[in-house]
């Protein structure tokens, strides 16, 4: 598997010339598919596996510099009116406008919407875990005691594993293979044979992949086969 490879690409294999059958353009299957039966599997200490969590460093780092920048202002020109020169003019300005203005005013309503706005951000980003990206791994049952291990499988490499699998199905000429935290999708090709016994096959095939990969949440599989486009 090369790494440069894009997620989701296609791999080309040779072309039959054999005329579609009516009917027969496309076949898809988007029943979701349960690997081993159980969706959520536990560590080895029989708690049930977490996602990875983000540092936030750049949404936390930007609003430190942000506080301290304001701070920092605001306490030197606080100092500079105690010490008998006159505040700055955009807290002067600032203080008029609190002051001046009603309640009902756009500017009013437009800050207090951004500053909501902000915080509603600021709270999803810290009761969220992020890192959408991976996918946590099964832990095995017998971890030493006290040991804290944990790994975690990349989408697009998840992606790049299913698809390679799906290309090596008899009959399929490109695949395409996106990989969700709940579901797993595969849009093929097939330019020759059944389209129903393409279908069964990656299902199968898919499937084993997916409970290879040593996920702690299976997710579900759908799987879509259509003929080439006529040109």
């Amino acid at each position: 598997m090369s790494e440069s490879e894009p997620e989701g690409s296609t791999r080309k294999l040779p072309t039959l010339d054999k005329q579609t059958p009516q009917g027969m353009s496309q076949s898809a299957s988007t029943a979701a598919y349960t690997p081993g039966g159980d969706r959520t599997a536990e560590d080895g200490s029989g708690r049930p596996a977490r996602r990875f969590w983000s540092s936030r460093r750049v949404p936390a780092g930007i609003v430190a510099l942000v506080c301290v920048a304001g701070t920092g202002l605001l306490l030197y020109d606080v100092a500079a009116v105690r010490a008998g020169r006159p505040a700055m003019l955009w807290r002067r300005r600032l203080a008029d406008e609190l002051a001046t203005r009603p309640l009902d005013d756009p500017w009013i309503i437009g800050g207090a919407s951004a500053a909501m706005a902000v915080g509603i951000w600021l709270f999803v980003l810290a009761v969220t875990p992020g890192l959408r990206a991976l996918l946590a791994m099964r832990r095995p049952a017998g971890d030493p005691a006290g040991v804290d291990v944990r790994a975690a499988l990349d989408r697009a490499a998840a992606a790049l594993v299913l698809r390679d699998r799906a290309v090596d199905v008899p009959g399929v000429q490109s695949a395409r293979v996106d990989v969700g935290r709940r579901k797993v999708t595969a849009r093929a090709v097939a330019h020759f044979r059944d389209l129903d016994e393409v279908r069964t096959d990656l299902d199968a095939v898919l499937a084993e992949g997916i409970t290879e990969l040593g996920l702690a949440r299976q997710p579900s599989l759908a799987v879509h086969v259509r003929r080439p486009r006529k040109r």
